[in-house]
């Protein structure tokens, strides 16, 4: 299992940090480097003294890179560790005796104060930057002839103040940018799991309104149908008969469904067929004891239906639940199902001489358990679908269902099939 990385840790590996690193690294190199050329060339005096002074220089340099490597520094926010610090002090003290037999070993503070600055805590790399100038300025002092300069002083106080402020504020602002990018990695999180569960309850009300339309419509048909079965059983067993194997057909074609759906695919109708052809199959389905139910197509010349795809599932799932709603619900004797093809729209509109209801005091979302998704569902698929529904019924008026769904939603729509009007009629 890989390990989870953090913002802090993904800083380890920023290129500017590896950067300013290699930058500090090579600017000690040439700093220790010029000032072994200036006691070469001003200091030396080719006896055991020099040698001790350049072997000093050497183990200064060695203990220096060596100790880059292995006795890294901190990560900022974090406190650092033995080894590191025995480091610094090491090269610290090699230092300071450095600078009692050499004074040009000053030029080599500022890669010291920045490292410090760079990787220490706040407050113990103020003192360290503090104790570095204050040496600096007491070597210059030492060695300085002739009459007192009081840049010796003030140009060693006023270098250090400036590196140390600059390289805290940068601190400073890095860790708030670190804070920052933390908690925006933490609201990333937590809005991909709000979004993951808004996924699951969404795809549970698709489940939900797909089993309802596959197995709820067809075993209530299948109901219906068994019922009228078994009243007519003795007084016209062939009416009887008829109704059963129509029952049978309807729990073939819902197994068929269930299947198709398992395997997440579309409406069977669609896969087999268009829309217009899905249509007038679900018509011609429809028989007693449900209302006589009529298809009509109206199309453009060179108008385009929606095919296969989110756009058709709605306009069948609508006409099939509002069929449901007709023969189950609103005692309906005649429907009538139109699909209206225009160039840039296709539209399905279901009427029935039903009872009809108030539409302002349909069943919200949250009491739709009772009666199943009826209206709400709808809504629901038409919103997927980018389409618009719209129900119009009164008391006594019987009801007309709308739904529009633009040819886009479902593709690039395919010429309509068949005569640009017509009607289907269902079994009288």
């Amino acid at each position: 299992m890989g390990e989870d990385r953090t913002g802090r840790d993904r800083a380890e590996d920023d290129p500017d940090a590896r950067w300013l690193a290699g930058a500090l690294d090579a600017a000690f190199v040439l700093l220790l480097g010029g000032a072994v050329a200036r006691y070469l060339t001003h200091d030396a005096d080719g006896g055991a003294r020099s040698g001790w002074v350049l072997a000093l220089f050497l183990v200064f340099g060695l203990v220096y890179l060596v100790g880059r490597l292995r006795a890294p520094g901190p990560r900022l926010g974090e406190r650092p560790t033995v080894r590191h610090l025995c480091w610094l002090a090491l090269v610290i003290g090699v230092w300071l005796v450095l600078l009692v037999l050499e004074p040009s070993a000053t030029w080599c503070t500022m890669p010291l104060l920045f490292t410090g600055l760079h990787r220490l805590p706040v407050r113990m790399a103020a003192s360290l930057a503090a104790g570095l100038v204050v040496l600096v300025v007491v070597t210059e002092v030492r060695v300085s002839t002739g009459d007192f300069n009081p840049n010796l002083v003030i140009a060693p106080l006023a270098l250090g103040a400036v590196a140390t402020a600059v390289l805290v504020h940068s601190r400073r602002l890095t860790g708030r940018q670190r804070e920052l990018i933390d908690e925006l990695v933490r609201t990333r999180q937590e809005l991909a799991v709000t979004e993951r569960g808004a996924g699951v309850l969404a795809e549970r009300e698709r489940l939900s309104a797909e089993i309802h339309d596959i197995l709820a419509q067809s075993l209530s048909s299948q109901r219906m149908l068994l019922q009228a079965a078994e009243r007519r059983w003795h007084s016209a067993p062939d009416t009887a008969h008829a109704h059963v194997r129509e029952a049978a057909a309807m729990a073939d074609r819902g197994l068929a469904e269930v299947r198709r759906f398992v395997r997440d695919l579309a409406p069977l109708d669609l896969a087999e067929d268009s829309l217009v052809q899905a249509l007038r199959a679900l018509v011609e389905r429809e028989a007693p004891p449900g209302p006589a139910v009529e298809f009509r197509l109206d199309a453009e010349p060179g108008a385009a239906v929606v095919p296969p795809g989110p756009g058709a599932t709605a306009l069948l799932r609508v006409t099939q639940q509002a069929l449901a709603n007709a023969r189950e619900h609103a005692g309906a004797r005649r429907a009538v199902v139109t699909l209206t093809c225009l160039a840039d729209r296709t539209t399905v509109d279901i009427a029935d001489d039903g009872r009809g209801f108030d539409v302002a005091s349909a069943p919200a979302r949250g009491a739709r358990a009772r009666r199943g998704h009826g209206i709400p569902g709808m809504r629901t698929r038409a919103r997927r679908a980018g389409g618009v529904l719209t129900v119009d019924s009164a008391p006594g008026a019987g009801t007309v269902v709308t739904l529009s769904v633009p040819v886009a939603a479902g593709g690039a729509g395919g010429p309509v099939e068949g005569p640009s009007e017509g009607v289907v009629g269902g079994t009288p």
